[in-house]
């Protein structure tokens, strides 16, 4: 019950903000965006399609097709509007599809199937207009509406279209051509039949500026007041322990309109469910209306605000104390903090100890803010197997300074050296530091890899960034095997994989107490990374051989996963190939011929075999090949590196 709690919590914290329209951007650039709001209590949102106004009176004004881009609209809903179902007769309190609202529904060839549905909203939204809570705008409506002249209005008005027989049209055909100059706009806002339309009332005024009844504070807590006087009998809340009228029915429509999954049901009556435990779902928990309705209003709100959806699984993570401190476990370090990440690119060594200085250091004013604040963070991931259930798959609530430590242990172990991230001006930047959990699950599994594939290994990441446990080994694995294998995918796919997969085995080096560095280690003397740095020495003499010229792998390069199971045997072939290119380099090559002697001359006899090699390959031909094309910058040979130019441009 402790997510409940901290969405309770977060909704009276935010009570401020109920109500008012925010915007987020999915796309800054074309102007797109989503609108959302923290919903009131015994509220909900739905899709509108027409706009009736009435007069205060009681009379019909007009009405408009609504555009969709201003049709979700903020309802009032009781306990059995909010979750019915198929044939369930279950008004909202006031804006409703036509078939509820309508009193002259049937006589325009609507079909009812069982309890009359307008009979039971009109007596649902006489009660509340009689009501000592009523405001002037729901006496208006219901004075009109109660009249039972709805649909001859509408198609009065031009809004609704009728056939010959005067019923209404349900999906429009090109033989009503004949009856209408041209297509009716409700047809171009509504996918399905005309009989399906939501309707939303408000009120026209002459005297004074009225709002809008969904926009409208003194309306929603006109219902609220009112509808608390129709809750059922106080119970012991289990979330937080107080004596509170209860409910059994919680909402839906979390992730998004349409989203019909529920985290908390019961409605299983069979005996299934329960097997004998429990007579009623309410010896297993009982949760206050107020409470559900606060905890999951304000966990709609998060979702829509801040939350991460990948193919309907939800990462959130948010704060009780200023949200726009949190920064997201699954961004790389770029983009948590691009400057820290870049500045220590270009250094001239890269350790652990001073990334992790530089980003306490930039996180500085975070931790003096909250360094006796009671802020917490909290997390949470949620999906759902069916249509109908949802499931909490991952939960932590922690101190918001814990919170940053963890990062920045994250942002300072799993790390290497990267350059696959881009600038605000579209440019590819060196940064040093942690990858996504996204290029994570691309580097295990291809760039091709589906939302499916990447939430799942997102979700697996999530323990490993906060509470600092072990990379999984089955995705280590596959990072490895992948990265060794370059000619199986382009170039700088492979460039990618190989940075990212370094950073991945060094995290499990550092937990093991022996981490290496990008910068590269002369003294190192195991026989892996050995071998990793005779592999980068042979690609790098191969490539400065061919130029610019030619831009097909180098044998390294191509005998690279065979080299990974059986490098003695592998490397004889390579250094046989490397022969012609060491004479077309003639002198410029000496250093290089010199350093495979070099490094060969390290290697004990006995581990001289074809021993498999283990992860530690990659770093050292990651770090070999990098110090080697430092250093013919630094001196001039040659312009920077072709494979790293020939790189950029491909990913361009």
């Amino acid at each position: 019950m402790s997510w409940l709690l901290d969405l309770y919590e977060t909704y009276k914290a935010n009570s401020g903000r109920v109500g008012v329209k925010e915007k987020r951007f999915i796309d800054r650039e074309q102007q797109k965006f989503i609108e959302y709001t923290l919903l009131p209590i015994s509220h909900t949102t739905q899709t509108a399609h027409i706009e009736v106004r009435v007069t205060e009176s009681g009379d019909f004004h007009s009405a408009e097709v609504i555009d969709k881009n201003d049709a979700n609209t903020l309802i009032p809903c009781t306990e059995d509007s909010a979750s019915r179902a198929g044939s369930k007769v279950a008004p909202y309190p006031l804006h409703d599809k036509l078939s509820y609202v309508a009193g002259d529904f049937t006589a325009y060839g609507g079909v009812i199937k069982k309890e009359e549905p307008f009979r039971a909203y009109i007596e649902q939204l006489a009660d509340w207009a009689n009501s000592p809570n009523a405001h002037e705008n729901v006496r208006s409506i219901y004075t009109y509406l109660k009249k039972g002249r709805l649909i001859e209005d509408l198609v009065a008005d031009r809004k609704l279209a009728v056939d010959e027989q005067g019923h209404l049209i349900g999906k429009w055909d090109k033989k009503y051509a004949s009856l209408y100059e041209e297509k009716p706009a409700i047809f171009s806002s509504l996918a399905g039949e005309q009989s399906d339309a939501f309707i939303r009332f408000t009120v026209h005024s002459t005297r004074r500026a009225m709002k809008k009844t969904w926009d409208d504070p003194e309306m929603y807590e006109s219902f609220v007041q009112y509808y608390n006087h129709k809750l059922g009998d106080k119970k012991l809340c289990y979330v937080t322990g107080e004596i509170m009228p209860g409910t059994s029915k919680h909402a839906n429509k979390i992730r998004n309109p349409a989203d019909k999954a529920k985290l908390i049901s019961a409605n299983d009556k069979t005996g299934f469910t329960f097997r004998g435990r429990y007579s009623d779902s309410e010896e297993v928990a009982s949760i206050s209306y107020e409470v559900s309705q606060k905890a999951h209003n304000a966990l709609k709100w998060l979702i829509h605000r801040q939350g991460k959806v990948i193919d309907q699984r939800v990462f959130l993570v948010w704060s009780n104390g200023d949200d726009s401190d949190i920064v997201p476990p699954e961004d790389d370090t770029y983009t948590f903090l691009p400057g820290v990440a870049a500045t220590l690119a270009q250094g001239k060594s890269f350790t652990n100890d001073l990334l992790a200085e530089e980003l306490w250091k930039a996180l500085g004013g975070y931790k003096n803010k909250y360094a006796d604040s009671k802020a917490k963070v909290s997390l949470l991931v949620l999906d759902s197997a069916t249509t109908g259930r949802m499931a909490v798959l991952y939960y932590r609530h922690m101190a918001q300074q814990d919170y940053f430590k963890r990062l920045v242990d994250w942002h300072s172990t799993c790390v290497w050296l990267h350059r696959y991230q881009k600038n605000q001006q579209g440019e590819f930047v060196i940064f040093y530091g942690a990858p996504a959990t996204r290029d994570i699950a691309f580097a295990a599994y291809g760039s091709k890899a589906g939302d499916k594939v990447v939430k799942g290994l997102m979700e697996r990441m999530l323990p490993t960034i906060i509470d600092g446990r072990h990379i999984p080994i089955d995705i280590v694995r596959s990072a490895f095997q992948r990265a060794s294998n370059p000619v199986s995918m382009e170039k700088w796919e492979w460039e990618k994989t190989l940075s990212i997969t370094c950073a991945l085995i060094n995290y499990g080096l550092i937990q093991k107490k022996e981490g290496y560095e990008v910068a590269l280690d002369k003294e190192n003397q195991d026989r892996d990374y050995l071998f990793g740095r005779l592999l980068a020495v042979a690609d790098v003499l191969e490539r400065r051989a061919l130029g610019n010229e030619e831009n097909r792998a180098s044998n390294a390069i191509r005998y690279m996963n065979s080299f990974a199971q059986h490098p003695a045997r592998t490397w004889t072939t390579i250094q046989a190939s490397l022969q012609p290119y060491q004479a077309r380099l003639g002198a410029k090559g000496y250093y290089l011929s010199g350093l495979i002697d070099e490094i060969a001359s390290k290697l004990k006899f006995e581990d001289f075999n074809n021993k498999p090699l283990s992860g530690k390959y990659l770093l050292g031909f990651y770090s070999q090949r990098h110090d080697l094309y430092q250093k013919k910058e630094k001196t001039g040979v040659a312009s920077v590196d072709t494979a790293e130019q020939s790189n950029e441009e491909e990913m361009e």
